[in-house]
Parts: C-alpha cells; sequence; structure tokens
C-alpha cells in the first residue's frame, strides 16, 4: 500500500473516530424530550390553552433548577384541536417522529381517549392532566389500567356522585332534569354517574334530553324542560354550549339553578351566557385559587408572574401534570419506558396544587373536588369535598 494511501486511510479513520465520539458527546448530552399535546385550536381551546400554559411553567421551573437527571427538559408542543382524529395524529407525531421519552396534556375525554391508545400500542408514558372519563386508563378488553396510561385528575364516578350530593343536599333539589351533549364521552359519562347517585340518594330525574356540540338553538328542549318544572338542571357539558344553554333558559323564564362540571371553567363562560344568566349556577371543578396550601400559593404567584393573570383549574392540571411525570423520571432515575411506568405506578402523597395526590390501581388520582359559584359572573369558592 503507498504511503499516500496510507496516509488517506489514517486521516479518515482519525475522522470517523471523532465522528464517533462527537456522536456519543452529543447522545450523552441530549435534553429529555417529553411531548405536551393539548386542545390549541378548536371548540375547546380555552382549557387546552390554559393547561398548557400550567404545563409550560413547570418545566421552566423544573429546568431552571437543573431539570431532571443532570438534563433540561425539551417540550414538544403539539395542538390535538379537540378532536379525537387529529389527537391520535398528534401523539403519533410526537412519539414516532420527534421520539419523546413520554407525554401529557389533554383537556378533552374523547381526545384524551384517543391519545391513550397511541401511547399504550407503542408503549410511552401518558399522564392526561383532565380528562376525567374512566375510558381514558381503562383497557375496555382486560377489564384492567392500560399498562402507560395515568392521569393527574379524578375521574367522573366521584365528579358525578360529588355533583348529585351538592343537589340533594346543598341545593335541597329533587326533581332534577339532565342536558346532554351526546357527541361528548365526558358528557355522557358525567351524566350516568350523576343520575346514579342522585336516584340512589332519593332524587327524581323528571326529565333528559339530548344535543351536539356546536348546536346553536336549543330552545325547543328547554321548552320540554320548563314544563316539567325541575328543582335543578344538571348540565355536563362544555363551556361554549353550556353558555348559550343558559342564557336561552333564562330567556325563557326557567329560573331553577344549574349545575355542572368542571368543564364549564373557562372565562369565555361568562362572556358567551352573560354574568346575570349565569346567577345561581355552580359547577364541580379540580381546584380553587382560593386554596391556601404552600404548593397552590406558590402556584398562583408563579402563574401571575409569568402570564399576568390569574391561573384556573385547567392551568393547574396542565402544571400537576408535568410535574407528575417528571417526579416519576426523577424517581425512575430513568427514561426508559417501563421504569418511568412503574414509577408513576407507585406514585404516592404527590404535593399537587389542590394537596396531597395519589394515583390508585387504575392509575387515576385520588385528589379532592371543589364547588364553584358563579355570582354576577365572579367564581366564589363554596367547599371542598375529600375523596370518597
Amino acid at each position: 500500500m503507498s504511503k499516500r494511501v496510507l496516509r488517506l486511510v489514517s486521516v479518515l479513520a482519525v475522522v470517523l473516530v471523532a465522528g464517533l465520539i462527537a456522536g456519543c458527546g452529543d447522545s450523552a448530552s441530549k435534553d429529555i424530550k417529553i411531548g405536551v399535546v393539548y386542545e390549541l385550536t378548536g371548540n375547546t381551546a380555552s382549557f387546552g390553552t390554559a393547561a398548557a400554559n400550567g404545563a409550560k411553567l413547570a418545566f421552566k421551573e423544573i429546568n431552571a433548577k437543573g431539570g431532571v437527571l443532570g438534563k433540561q427538559i425539551q417540550t414538544v408542543i403539539a395542538d390535538n384541536k379537540g378532536e379525537p382524529a387529529e389527537s391520535t395524529n398528534a401523539m403519533t407525531k410526537v412519539i414516532s417522529q420527534d421520539k419523546v421519552v413520554a407525554v401529557t396534556g389533554f383537556t378533552v375525554s374523547s381526545c384524551g381517549i384517543a391519545g391513550a391508545t397511541v401511547a399504550e400500542a407503542n408503549k410511552i408514558p401518558f399522564v392526561a392532566a383532565a380528562t376525567t372519563n374512566y375510558r381514558v386508563t381503562l383497557n375496555e378488553q382486560t377489564g384492567k389500567a392500560k399498562d402507560y396510561v395515568f392521569r393527574a385528575c379524578f375521574i367522573d364516578p366521584f365528579q358525578g356522585t360529588v355533583g348529585a350530593n351538592f343537589a340533594l343536599n346543598s341545593l335541597k333539589a329533587k326533581k332534577a332534569a339532565v342536558l346532554i351533549d351526546s357527541s361528548s364521552d365526558y358528557s355522557k359519562g358525567m351524566s350516568q354517574f350523576f343520575k346514579e347517585a342522585y336516584t340512589k340518594g332519593g332524587g327524581q330525574i323528571v326529565i333528559e334530553e339530548a344535543y351536539l356540540q356546536k348546536d346553536q338553538d336549543f330552545k325547543a328542549i328547554l321548552t320540554k324542560i320548563k314544563a316539567q318544572n325541575p328543582d335543578v338542571l344538571y348540565l355536563p357539558g362544555y363551556y361554549e354550549e353550556v353558555g348559550k344553554i343558559i342564557k336561552q333558559a333564562r330567556e325563557l323564564g326557567i329560573t331553577a339553578p344549574f349545575l355542572g362540571g368542571d368543564a364549564w371553567d373557562s372565562p369565555k363562560l361568562v362572556e358567551i351566557g352573560g354574568p346575570e344568566a349565569l346567577n345561581n349556577t355552580h359547577f364541580t371543578n379540580f381546584y380553587s385559587v382560593e386554596d391556601t396550601n404552600p404548593v397552590s400559593k406558590a402556584f398562583v404567584e408563579a402563574y401571575k408572574k409569568e402570564f399576568g393573570q390569574m391561573p384556573d383549574s385547567m392551568s393547574a392540571m396542565g402544571y400537576d401534570a408535568a410535574y407528575l411525570l417528571v417526579d416519576a423520571i426523577r424517581r425512575a432515575n430513568s427514561t426508559e419506558a417501563d421504569k418511568i411506568r412503574d414509577a408513576l405506578a407507585a406514585t404516592k402523597n404527590f404535593k399537587s396544587v389542590s394537596g396531597d395526590m395519589s394515583l390508585t390501581p387504575t392509575h387515576d388520582a385520588i385528589r379532592s373536588a371543589v364547588i364553584i359559584e358563579l355570582k354576577d359572573g365572579k367564581q366564589v369558592y363554596k367547599e371542598t369535598v375529600k375523596p370518597l
């Protein structure tokens, strides 16, 4: 072999080794990629944007304190547009193309169910922020929890029961009308568990009516409901339709109280329904900014400083879900999916914004609920309900 060829081979060898070393160095110093998938556009963008802000704040705080496992967190943000099909696409993208080690996000149950299916199929840990339908974490074929899917929120059986007990005991309502968004897994699940607890407690469902998301005119079903003279109208829907329904109900002369769930919690609700129409209404929720525990107080101050406004419950849930996931990565001392999964499953006494929280064998959160009343367009904290 000629000297010239030998020199060329030597140079190539040096370049190759240097490249390998550089490559290893890049790999070792890579950030930890986490997917953040929320409803950033569409009918429920108010929820997704607030929750995404909560997650961004959490990851910013974590990185400012040195990150996790000696690395910084790099977030890969995707928009599920509030649609199940788009949720599948967004989750597939962050997992398959962006190569995230885990995902957090989702405030809409139907979207969370779709996203959870993708995470489970790919064996990627997924912490849902505010999706309360039991099907998000449940493997319906086995009847057990999905291996890689968890959530930071309570589920519909608890929230529906809390609403029913409040209607019976605080509102003294013996007759209820139920309005169901038949296009929403969330609304159907909430209605089911409210009705079960309400009738078990001695209440009577006098009428049940259905509507669809994006409907505009609800006066026909409201006229039927008015004829039954219920003591309370249970409306577990999303804020856009809820605002329109309550406004039209008041215009028809329905003065009975309305009661709903966490999906009411948006500033858009008051804009759509109007402050006066929303008087004498209540809803169950994950959290109130009036909570005075140390984690909540620190969160509220940090959120106001970061975004120039008060947080809502969706902001809090996005924040909690992000910290819950990072806490598991830290305890697992690894970014391997199976180890993160096992750490999540073992979560006990996690310090959430609404107090200590643990995860059940079904990967659902045990945490308190709050009752919120709307007065002249303002949210007023009524009471906290501990886990049943």
